[in-house]
């Protein structure tokens, strides 16, 4: 997939919400501390919420809604080996044959990691639930002190392809100097 082939975050978004054509709705996400089941962080839709959308003062829809988070964990959160992301979606009347999330993380336009999962067969108008295994690289102390020093410079980007076609893609950016 050509778009791995960059080494900095993406500025735009390179596709369009439209472009979700399987009706894919994130409705709850948690991150875990695998070694110690400590929840780090936890976040759902109300039920019967529809897709959250939001104006600029002009009057324009903004077509980021919803495809940017903004996280702020403590310090300790670098020091973690392994984390698991539980993520829970819907998907609409279309049968989804290979759901795949590319996940690419960077620190001042440096590539700190790429994650890739495969979530397979979705049935249509199914609700689904899957945990993905993140074993984080093991930084530098120097580079954990930069990173804590310099909130949501590290940042995010969050491919979703289904058979192969971008569908999704959302951004978030870190800060890692909660607690201080």
């Amino acid at each position: 997939i050509a778009l791995l082939t960059t080494t900095e975050i993406h500025r735009n978004y390179l596709c369009k919400p439209e472009d979700n054509i399987y009706n894919i709705d994130f409705t709850r996400f948690k991150i875990r501390d695998l070694e110690t089941g400590t929840v780090l962080f936890e976040i759902a839709k109300p039920p019967n919420s529809g897709p959250m959308e939001s104006e600029d003062e002009g009057g324009d829809v903004d077509t980021s809604a919803g495809r940017f988070v903004r996280y702020q964990f403590t310090p300790a959160f670098l020091k973690l080996r392994t984390v698991g992301a539980t993520v829970e979606f819907t998907v609409g009347d279309r049968p989804i044959n290979s759901f795949r999330m590319i996940e690419r993380h960077y620190f001042q336009g440096r590539l700190l990691k790429n994650f890739d999962f495969d979530f397979g067969f979705c049935i249509p108008n199914s609700r689904n639930t899957c945990e993905h295994i993140y074993e984080f690289p093991q930084l530098p102390d120097d580079l954990i002190r930069q990173m804590v020093e310099h909130p949501y410079e590290t940042r995010s980007d969050s491919f979703y392809f289904v058979d192969n076609k971008l569908i999704m893609h959302n951004k978030a950016d870190y800060a890692y100097n909660g607690g201080l």
